[in-house]
């Protein structure tokens, strides 16, 4: 419980750490030579709705409690809890801009927010294709060896490993997985830029197929 407790405190410092990348116009862990790959593209628009919903509560209550004539400390409370809400909601979404898929010569950093980084070799790596799934359940989950890192319960590449990995999920709990699949709003240059080491190496670039087989 307390591990859960400060891995959920960790997600809080790193939203708000995103926040002020976010304003800089900077991302987190793109090294020089890399190629940052977004990927919250897919949930922009509903999250933007669910801020502007969140922010339309917040002064319909505080008019509201004004009407009734509430006590100052009842109005403050409900501000506080609004206010921290609208911008927890805003760190997640700076943490999903500003922390997008990472690839580089190393390998690939698979990651959602400040929720998952996965870091997969890329000797490990034995093949990647392009896929379409709109049926994930959550963001982050693992059946039968396989991790799924959805967007708006959608994953579009799927990479398969040579052996498997460990990973740590969101709350600490740990799983092995040989395979994954993830959303990345453009999978091209991703694609590409792995494409590039199969010249060299034996991974597989596979051609865009409907779904995962």
């Amino acid at each position: 419980m307390i591990t859960k407790l400060r891995r959920i405190a960790g997600f809080d410092l790193t939203g708000m750490a995103s926040l002020a990348l976010w304003v800089a116009r900077r991302r987190h862990g793109v090294p020089p030579g890399a190629t940052a790959v977004p990927y919250s593209g897919a949930q922009t628009a509903m999250t933007s709705l669910f801020l502007f919903a969140m922010v339309v509560e917040l002064f319909a209550v505080e008019i509201l409690l004004r009407a009734f004539d509430a006590p100052a400390g009842l109005r403050a409370f409900f501000l506080f809890l609004d206010g921290y809400t609208v911008l927890a909601v805003l760190a997640v979404i700076a943490s999903c801009v500003t922390r997008p898929h990472v690839v580089s010569p190393d390998g690939l950093r698979i990651r959602y927010g400040a929720f998952l980084d996965v870091r997969v070799p890329r000797e490990r790596i034995a093949s990647v294709r392009k896929i379409r799934r709109f049926d994930e359940n959550g963001h982050v989950g693992v059946t039968d060896g396989r991790l799924a890192v959805a967007v708006a319960s959608q994953t579009n590449v799927l990479i398969e490993l040579t052996r498997p990995i460990t990973i740590v999920r969101p709350l600490g709990a740990r799983a092995e997985v040989h395979a994954i699949r993830f959303y990345a709003d453009v999978p091209g240059p991703l694609l590409a830029e792995i494409a590039a080491w199969s010249a060299e190496e034996s991974v597989r670039v596979r051609p865009d197929l409907m779904g995962e087989r």
